[in-house]
């Protein structure tokens, strides 16, 4: 469960193995989970999080997410030699142990269907959430041919229109919203001559 699981702990933290993975990449979103994690955003949640880790003797994290993850992937590496001084000081753990754990590797990988990031071809999501929204619409268009009607398709996305720009050109849409590019005053009377048309 992300930073949940890391602040948690117990049965959060398992080792995976081959059939951990077997049989899921058809699937979508995430088979380990994901939380937001308000605790991981305190000292006292990572605090937490290093015990747990220290515990399995982890010190190598992959984190996949957006802004929020990677930010709190950073701020804990930043930390991480403090959060182990505490940990000594209070007794939760020994100085050879600290000593052992001494480095937290980090690799951020970025997973985002928004595809905002620069310096990426494609994050991780974006081409699911794609094929996700070009079911959809495949599946909705005959309909929408048969009764004669206009539909409107909101997408993800928050402050990106990618998705909905490249699903937009894929479907052949006749009108289209994004963030990057607000519409000009007057857009309402142009939309209704375009569908009319």
């Amino acid at each position: 469960q992300g930073y949940e699981g890391l602040v948690e702990g117990g049965d959060n933290i398992k080792q995976a193995n081959w059939l951990s993975v077997s049989n899921i990449i058809q699937l979508g979103g995430t088979v380990i989970g994901s939380a937001r994690c308000k605790a991981f955003t305190t000292r006292a949640g990572r605090l937490r999080a290093a015990r747990n880790l220290v515990e399995h003797g982890i010190t190598n994290l992959c984190v996949i997410g957006g802004d929020g993850s990677l930010t709190g992937a950073d701020i804990f590496r930043s930390e991480w030699a403090g959060l182990l001084e505490e940990l000594v000081k209070d007794g939760q753990i020994s100085e050879e142990v600290a000593r052992e754990n001494c480095r937290l590797n980090i690799v951020g990988l970025v997973g985002s269907i928004d595809n905002d990031f620069c310096g990426t071809d494609m994050t991780i999501g974006t081409d699911s959430a794609l094929h996700r929204i070009m079911e959809v619409i495949d599946a909705i268009t005959t309909t929408a041919q048969s009764h004669q009607r206009t539909f409107v398709l909101e997408v993800m996305g928050r402050h990106c229109g990618y998705l909905a720009l490249v699903s937009g050109l894929a479907s052949g849409a006749d009108w289209l919203f994004i963030p990057e590019s607000p519409p000009e005053d007057g857009w309402e009377d142009l939309m209704c001559e375009r569908l009319g048309e």
